[in-house]
C-alpha cells in the first residue's frame, strides 16, 4: 500500500533523495540552483524537507522528516554526453512529484534511467560530432575549403571521442590528444597556404566539440549569481580543458617544425552564399542531436532556439553593436528556454538551451588568443583575450537578466 506524503520513513526517503541528488548532479546538467530546487520539491512531496550545499561535483544533503534529520555527502562527475537521460530525469521528477509512488518504486525508476540504452548507436554519435563541426565551420570562415577540411579533421576527433566513452583514462586527456592529432594533420598533411586562412582557424571547427565555451559562460553566470564555489570550480575546469587544446596545438607545431609565427589567424575571403550559411546551422543542430543523444521529439525545439539566438544576435548586432547584440540574444535565449521548459512533458531547460548557447559561445576566442600569443602576435592575442572576457561576461549577464525577467518557479523544478 502506498504511503501518504507524511508517512515516509526517514531512512528510505533519505536514501532515495541521495540517489536523486547524485543523478541530478550527473545527468541533468543543471547548475547549483536547479539541483537544489528539484531535490527540495521531491522531498516536500513526501512530507520531508531537504537542504543541499553543492559544489560542481558533489553535495552535502540534509533530509528532515518526522522530526528526524539525516545528513550525507554525494559525489558525482557532471556529464551531459547523454541528454536523453536529462529528458528522462525531468519527466521522472515531474511524475514523482505529482503521483508520489512508493519509495522502492521511485528508486527503481531512477535505476531504469541510469540503465537507459543509448538513443543512437556509437557510429551515429561519431557522425553527429562530424556534422556538428561541419555545421559550425562557416561561422569560423565562410568558405568551402573550411567545410571540406573540417569534415576531414573532425572524423578522427569523433573517433577518439566515441572511443573515450568507455575509457575514462582516455577521456581525461581527450582534448590534448585530439588537438595534437588535428594539429599534425593540418600542419603536416594539409599545409594550408595563406590564402586559406590561418591554421588555427582551420583547426577550430574540428575541435569545437571539445572547446569549453559553454563551461566558461556557465561558470561566469554562477559567479555573478552568487554561487561562488560551483562557479570557481567550473571556471578552473574550463581553463584546464582549454589549456589541453592549446598545448596539443603547440605539440603539433613542434613535431611538424612549423614556425610559431604561422599561428596568426588571418581569415580567407568568403565564398559561401547566405543560404549556405543559414542551412549550415541546421546541419549543426542535427549533429548536436546525434552527438548528445537528444531525443528526436525535442529536435524541433532545439532547432527553433538555435535560429532564435542567431536571429536576435544578428539583429541586435546590426542595431546596437556586437556586445549589446550578444547580450540581447543571451537574454532572449534564457527567457525562451525557461518558459518552454516549464510545462510538464517538455524537454528540460538544458536541452532547449544548449544549441542556442553554442551559437553564442566564445571558447574558441580563448584558444585563438593563446595560440596568437605563442606565435608572437602579442597585440592580436591580447585583443582576442579581451574579446573573450567581454563576450563571456556579456553572455553570463544576459542569461541572468533573462532569468530575472521570467516569473519565479519556486521549487517546482
Amino acid at each position: 500500500m502506498r504511503r501518504g506524503p507524511h508517512e515516509s520513513e526517514p531512512d528510505a526517503l533519505h536514501d532515495f533523495l541521495r540517489e536523486l541528488t547524485r543523478f541530478m548532479l550527473s545527468f541533468s546538467g543543471e547548475g547549483a540552483e536547479g539541483v537544489a530546487r528539484g531535490v527540495r520539491s521531491v522531498a516536500r512531496a513526501y512530507g520531508g524537507r531537504a537542504e543541499t550545499v553543492l559544489v560542481a561535483d558533489g553535495a552535502v544533503l540534509s533530509v528532515t522528516v518526522g522530526g528526524r534529520t539525516l545528513t550525507s555527502t554525494v559525489t558525482a562527475f557532471p556529464d551531459v554526453a547523454r541528454l536523453d537521460r536529462a529528458v528522462a530525469l525531468k519527466e521522472f521528477v515531474e511524475r514523482v512529484r505529482d503521483t508520489r509512488p512508493a519509495l522502492p518504486e521511485a528508486a527503481a525508476g531512477l535505476r531504469r534511467i541510469e540503465n537507459l540504452p543509448a538513443t543512437v548507436p556509437r557510429w551515429a554519435r561519431g557522425a553527429g560530432i562530424v556534422l556538428f563541426s561541419v555545421g559550425f565551420a562557416p561561422a569560423v570562415q565562410p568558405t568551402w575549403y573550411e567545410i571540406g577540411t573540417t569534415a576531414l579533421l573532425a572524423a578522427p576527433v569523433a573517433t577518439l571521442t566515441v572511443l573515450s566513452d568507455r575509457r575514462p583514462r582516455l577521456a581525461r586527456v581527450l582534448p590534448l590528444l585530439a588537438a595534437v592529432l588535428v594539429s599534425l594533420v593540418t600542419l603536416g598533411l594539409l599545409q594550408p597556404g595563406h590564402h586559406h586562412g590561418g591554421p588555427v582557424l582551420i583547426m577550430l571547427p574540428a575541435l569545437f566539440f571539445l572547446v569549453p565555451g559553454d563551461l566558461l559562460s556557465a561558470a561566469t553566470a554562477e559567479l555573478v549569481g552568487g554561487f561562488l564555489t560551483t562557479g570557481a570550480v567550473r571556471l578552473v575546469y574550463a581553463l584546464v580543458l582549454l589549456l589541453q587544446l592549446y598545448v596539443g596545438v603547440l605539440i603539433g607545431v613542434a613535431v611538424t617544425g612549423t614556425p610559431t609565427g604561422a599561428l596568426f589567424d588571418t581569415a580567407q575571403d568568403a565564398d559561401l552564399s547566405r543560404w549556405v550559411l543559414v542551412a549550415s546551422w541546421a546541419v549543426f543542430t542535427a549533429g548536436l542531436v546525434l552527438a548528445f543523444g537528444v531525443p528526436w521529439r525535442a529536435a524541433g525545439w532545439v532547432t527553433a532556439l538555435v535560429y532564435l539566438s542567431l536571429g536576435v544576435q544578428a539583429a541586435g548586432t546590426a542595431l546596437v553593436g556586437e556586445v549589446a547584440g550578444t547580450f540581447v540574444a543571451a537574454t532572449a535565449l534564457a527567457v525562451a528556454a525557461d518558459l518552454l521548459a516549464r510545462p510538464t512533458g517538455r524537454p528540460p531547460r538544458l536541452v532547449l538551451f544548449l544549441g542556442g548557447f553554442f551559437t553564442l559561445t566564445v571558447g574558441s576566442l580563448g584558444l585563438r588568443a593563446l595560440t596568437s600569443l605563442a606565435g608572437g602576435h602579442v597585440l592580436h592575442g591580447f585583443h582576442d583575450l579581451m574579446d573573450l572576457v567581454t563576450i563571456v561576461t556579456t553572455i553570463a549577464v544576459g542569461l541572468l537578466a533573462g532569468a530575472a525577467l521570467v516569473p519565479a518557479r519556486g521549487d517546482q523544478g
